[in-house]
């Protein structure tokens, strides 16, 4: 065998010990063995490998168990952290989080729906510093960093189109964070990171067909199919609001009008819902039109996915069935079957969670890259 065939043998045995440790509890020597498919030695010559590069710890196995005494191998959490960022109208978070999810920092900072791009790159930045100084964290051992927005996302990081701030279309999201970070740096649409937070850590875990239905003041989607983000050829999938004739645009209309008829100030849906749970009349024909308007869009994602649940999130999730019943009584006579509909358990903070699960994704795909020789740990 050549020695570059030989050196990515050793690779692909490597990422096949990593993966068995990185995703499940510390393991023998025998079980790893076993579960990759190699000899002993092999794993044993790659565990300690692994462990003069600092990626592993040991621990003696419990006592009781039959034949010698041994140790149990397991994948060091420490080993690096990732940062995930959602740039919001009005809040801007940012979240560390080390190898195994747990957030480790976490911060929330205003801003105002009318900043330009200068202000809110800099409010971006002053949050995420935070949150790293709250985690304890210094920018050179952040190993990937995820970063949610409102719009389309081109390719190479940058806003394509974002209607809902100002001066954001065609900034350089991506450049502006490798600015302050040298780890992978991947940006994403706020909708399609929700839709990925709700299948990890959401109402959708375990389920592969998703629709994830942002309502708010402006209103977008996000796809999973067999469990995977469906971003489509140009990574605009879900952007069906953009069709005039789908009601997606006028929705949040309805709200607004009742609040400000009502005194309030802004966007406030959980009023609204609340007003019309307590038997508001014109609160209830508020949310009756809101849901007609919402239904369209969704009936049209329902028919051509068939999801196993869509998830609705953002203003309207602290609503409940206040919005469940009149957006399912809508669905009735547009879908052939009326879906499964659930409200976000996760709140404003969905976005985020997606952010920090897709920057653990990046992470390992550079861990595991074949090409390249292992990186040490940024712990």
């Amino acid at each position: 065998m050549r020695s570059g065939d030989t050196s990515l043998l050793r690779r692909q045995n490597t990422v096949a010990v990593m993966t068995l440790l990185r995703d499940g509890d510390p393991k023998s020597l025998t079980d790893l063995a076993a579960e990759a498919g190699l000899s002993r030695p092999t794993v044993e010559g790659i565990v300690e490998s692994l462990d003069a590069t600092g990626w592993i710890t040991s621990v003696a196995a419990p006592a009781g168990q039959p034949g010698r005494p041994g140790r149990l191998y397991g994948f060091r959490d420490d080993g690096g952290h990732v940062l995930g960022i959602d740039i919001g109208s009005a809040t801007i978070r940012a979240a560390v989080a080390d190898l195994s999810g747990r957030i480790v920092g976490e911060t929330t900072r205003a801003v105002s729906p009318e900043d330009g791009r200068a202000a809110r790159l800099s409010a971006m930045h002053k949050t995420a510093r935070a949150a790293l100084r709250k985690a304890g964290v210094t920018a050179d051992r952040i190993g990937a960093v995820c970063v949610g927005t409102t719009g389309t996302v081109d390719a190479d990081g940058t806003v394509g189109l974002s209607d809902a701030l100002p001066d954001w279309s065609g900034v350089d999201l991506a450049g502006a964070i490798r600015e302050q970070y040298d780890g992978a740096v991947v940006i994403e649409n706020d909708c399609h990171l929700a839709a990925t937070a709700e299948a990890w850590k959401g109402v959708a875990t375990g389920l592969g067909n998703v629709v994830y239905i942002h309502c708010g003041h402006r209103t977008g989607a996000g796809i999973l199919i067999d469990g995977r983000l469906y971003r489509g050829a140009h990574g605009m999938s879900g952007e069906i609001g953009a069709l005039p004739v789908i009601g997606w645009h006028r929705a949040a209309a309805h709200l607004t009008e009742y609040g400000r008829a009502t005194g309030a100030k802004g966007f406030d849906a959980k009023a609204v819902f609340a007003a019309a749970a307590a038997g508001d009349a014109d609160a209830e024909r508020a949310v009756t039109r809101y849901a007609a308007d919402l239904a369209e869009g969704v009936a049209a994602l329902v028919l051509t996915l068939d999801p196993h649940l869509v998830v609705l999130g953002g203003g309207v999730s602290a609503a409940q069935d206040d919005l469940v019943r009149p957006l399912a009584a809508a669905l009735k006579p547009l879908c052939l079957r009326v879906p499964e509909l659930a409200i976000s358990t996760l709140g404003e903070r969905t976005v985020l969670v997606g952010a920090l699960k897709h920057a653990l994704d990046t992470f390992d795909a550079e861990l595991y890259r074949l090409d390249e020789p292992l990186a040490r740990p940024r712990g």
